[in-house]
């Protein structure tokens, strides 16, 4: 089932139930959410207790006259089930449904995440209510979603949780001598002599088996995946036929939310960079590369289902966002391929943790501040850029941001204990492309990469399935790849492979590592051209953290190590491969090394680059792509007035200054301008405009 909208869904979390004494407040919040043009919001995250205020006795009463309430006035509902907060009745009677931590401790009853995926009861009593949900609001026209539970997150150590691990080894591996080979426990003499030997990794036991801290966290996403599929089947046996999905986190690494991605009809997330905490073009990035990884999970559009309009409570430091801000993170949701902008919370908390985030209605009730009318500004935005709901952000360029290969990169001892900086990494190859003008994709080794013209592949120190051949087909066939140190260093065990490195690499590379060089805080080296005479490259660049010792086959040098005893051997290289070029930089660059470098690898692919020279810091450019034409998106997050680049054929569309000045856009400010039909897709360039 797929979830489609022809509007722009915008709102976010409601919490009714905190006011059900006081009825009033809630007309009034009726009134002030149109009056910013809220047309949907999220109900019942957190209400569990108010649903089942204790076993088996239900009232859904209030709710159902919310819904009916918000319907009669043009507001959709998203649906929550409750499981991310169960009610303290349900821990008292069942223990088994609170988790056990890694020293083996059960928790008390408190906080959100802590509950077991494994405990019959607590899956029983998700399933009943909800169940009973989807019979009373399954078919309500006013529900247009089910969010399942809330930012899935954590693990659980119990006995069942260990009874159904040994289970998903037995699975995995089929005998214990298999699971010894792949877990390498000759090392330390660990040997296991049956599964049920197996413990999940503890400070208290084993935690130097990176194979079993891999499989352990694979694990603790199947559990994930499998206890959310057990809510989508009880919706639907409950009658819901709406779509459904589940909130993922910015940047979260506890689960891989690719294997989870199949499960529910629309990716969404929650979005809370922290802005102003160093310079906002830098924090921009870091949401865009976000947002676009959202977005390429199911190469479609996504919702936003979370953010901020203003401070948070629980960042070290709760910050206003300053003016303008609030509209022009929405609308950078939107420019990735978002169909939504939600926020947490309509309504100001009164106590507990979250009564000092920042909502659309604050305690004092009323319209009349700066957060309630940039959202009213933003709401009314949304209005007028309808005709793009539903459009495609099309991209020619991916980055690999690979969960799995995270986990073991960041898991393993060695050869950088004191940080990898592996997201970093993958930053630096995004914001080098986007740099460019171009749309960026980010993907997982494991998806295909039919219609790039470039990929990187920053760090893919783990290398699973099939990936070695997909990408030297990827080349073969007229691609170009960019890979970097640590490339193929190990299977998905973290087994290390035997012979030349980068594994099964070394012919389309053009060379082999022979040694890894691991720099500390504060030291460098440097990186410098290889033909003095070409503009293509600065004279020096620095590097730091890793520098890898290469050997050439057929690779040629671009650039050569300028210091220490490995001065003047290769550092960046190119190989013809086929049709295609394969890339490799063997040292941790600087940011203006890869920019140069991937802006070389993108003329040499004749992807059609609106800004060969790159735009200035924190001008951020963002295509969507539908029927009705391109959708080009401007939008300045630097804290200084950015000039508007010239775009041939297109004709201005929206801005947040109107038509007015739009050669000018002052910080946070956006203008989107439009490509007709006819001038917007390029065959040959599957669906990309060429300017």
């Amino acid at each position: 089932m797929k979830f489609s909208t022809d509007h722009f869904l915008y709102g976010g979390d409601y919490n009714p139930e905190q006011w059900l004494s006081t009825p009033e407040i809630l007309e009034e919040d009726i009134i002030l959410m149109k009056q910013a043009h809220v047309n949907a919001v999220t109900l019942g995250v957190f209400a569990w207790s108010a649903l089942e205020p204790s076993n088996d006795e239900y009232h859904f009463e209030w709710l159902e006259r919310i819904i009916d309430r918000l319907y009669e006035n043009g507001i959709s509902v998203i649906l929550a089930t409750p499981s991310g907060a169960r009610p303290k009745w349900l821990a008292q009677r069942w223990p088994e449904v609170l988790r056990t931590d890694a020293f083996r401790r059960r928790a008390l009853y408190g906080g959100r995440h802590n509950h077991c995926y494994s405990s019959p009861v607590y899956r029983k009593k998700t399933a009943q209510i909800d169940r009973l949900l989807a019979q009373r609001f399954g078919r309500h026209p006013a529900v247009i979603l089910w969010h399942v539970s809330n930012e899935f997150g954590g693990e659980c150590h119990c006995a069942l949780c260990q009874q159904s691990f040994r289970e998903w080894l037995q699975a995995r591996y089929g005998t214990i001598s298999r699971l010894n080979e792949a877990w390498y426990t000759l090392f330390w003499s660990h040997i296991y002599d049956s599964f049920d030997d197996v413990e999940s990794p503890s400070p208290l036991g084993e935690e130097h088996l990176m194979g079993l801290n891999l499989d352990w966290k694979r694990f603790v996403t199947e559990r994930t995946g499998d206890f959310l599929a057990h809510e989508i089947h009880a919706l639907r046996e409950g009658g819901a036929r709406q779509p459904v999905t589940t909130n993922f986190m910015y940047d979260y690494a506890g689960l891989d939310y690719q294997k989870l991605s199949d499960l529910v009809d629309i990716v969404s997330w929650d979005a809370y960079p922290l802005w102003h905490s160093a310079p906002d073009a830098r924090i921009a990035a870091e949401c865009a590369l976000q947002h676009d990884r959202m977005r390429s999970i199911r190469k479609g559009p996504f919702l936003l289902m979370e953010s901020a309009l203003s401070s948070t409570n629980w960042q070290p430091v709760s910050r206003l966002k300053r003016p303008g801000l609030l509209q022009a993170q929405g609308l950078q949701a939107l420019a990735h391929g978002s169909d939504s902008i939600l926020y947490f919370q309509m309504r100001q908390s009164r106590g507990a943790s979250e009564k000092l985030h920042s909502a659309l209605i604050g305690h004092s009730g009323t319209g009349d501040t700066r957060v309630f009318y940039e959202a009213a500004q933003t709401g009314l935005a949304l209005q007028q850029l309808r005709e793009l709901c539903g459009t495609q952000a099309p991209a020619h360029a991916a980055v690999f941001y690979d969960t799995q290969n995270r986990w073991a990169l960041e898991g393993s001892e060695g050869p950088r204990n004191a940080g990898i900086y592996y997201r970093e990494t993958v930053q630096k190859c995004y914001n080098a492309l986007r740099r460019l003008g171009l749309n960026v994709d980010v993907l997982d080794q494991t998806q295909p990469l039919e219609g790039y013209h470039i990929v990187a592949a920053p760090m893919l120190y783990q290398l699973r399935g099939d990936i070695v051949e997909r990408l030297c087909e990827f080349v073969e066939r007229g691609g170009s790849l960019l890979c970097t140190a640590l490339t193929g260093v190990t299977d998905d065990s973290d087994l290390c492979f035997l012979g030349a490195t980068p594994y099964g690499m070394t012919e389309l590379l053009g060379l082999q590592r022979t040694e890894v060089d691991a720099l500390y805080d504060g030291e460098s080296n440097t990186l410098v051209r290889q033909a003095a005479d070409t503009t293509d490259f600065a004279p020096v660049y620095r590097c730091s953290r890793l520098c890898e010792l290469i050997k050439l086959s057929s690779a040629k040098p671009l650039l050569v190590y300028g210091e220490d005893f490995y001065r003047g051997t290769p550092a960046a290289t190119i190989s013809q491969y086929g049709r295609g070029f394969a890339f490799y930089l063997s040292a941790d660059a600087e940011d203006s090394c890869f920019n140069d470098l991937l802006r070389f690898i993108a003329l040499r692919a004749q992807l059609p680059i609106r800004f060969p020279q790159g735009l200035p810091e924190g001008l951020e450019l963002t295509e969507r792509i539908g029927p009705q034409g391109s959708y080009i998106f401007l939008q300045n997050f630097s804290n200084a007035s950015q000039p508007v680049p010239t775009l041939p054929a297109a004709q201005f569309f929206w801005g947040t200054r109107g038509p007015k000045n739009v050669d000018l856009l002052s910080p946070f400010d956006t203008a989107i301008f439009k490509l007709p039909a006819s001038e917007a897709f390029d065959e040959n360039n599957k669906g990309v405009s060429v300017l």
